[in-house]
């Protein structure tokens, strides 16, 4: 399944820090759909995420009943993103 949405770079401020971008809530309910059949450990979700001329696999990690998308240092600088911008993600939810 593929989806498409925009949404806004924030930091968070744990023990590491690092750059997220919170999964739109119509994004949300389409990933819950195939949750149960992809999911591993904690509740994480396997994608293939492009963003600008950038394309990479990670993971969608719940949280507050919903799904944050983790950004890359490398991808930020690559693709000129700062906190706070609003960007276009394409994300695809990846098999087991």
């Amino acid at each position: 399944m593929e989806y498409e949405f925009e949404g806004t770079v924030w930091e968070w401020r744990g023990p590491s820090p690092y750059h997220f971008v919170t999964i739109s809530p119509e994004c949300v309910e389409m990933v819950r759909q195939v949750a149960s059949a992809v999911t591993y450990g904690w509740g994480m979700i396997p994608v293939e995420v492009r963003l600008g001329r950038s394309r990479w696999r990670t993971s969608l990690f719940p949280k507050d009943g919903g799904y944050v998308l983790p950004l890359r240092d490398s991808v930020r600088t690559r693709e000129g993103i700062a906190l706070d911008d609003v960007v276009r993600i394409h994300l695809a939810v990846r098999p087991r």
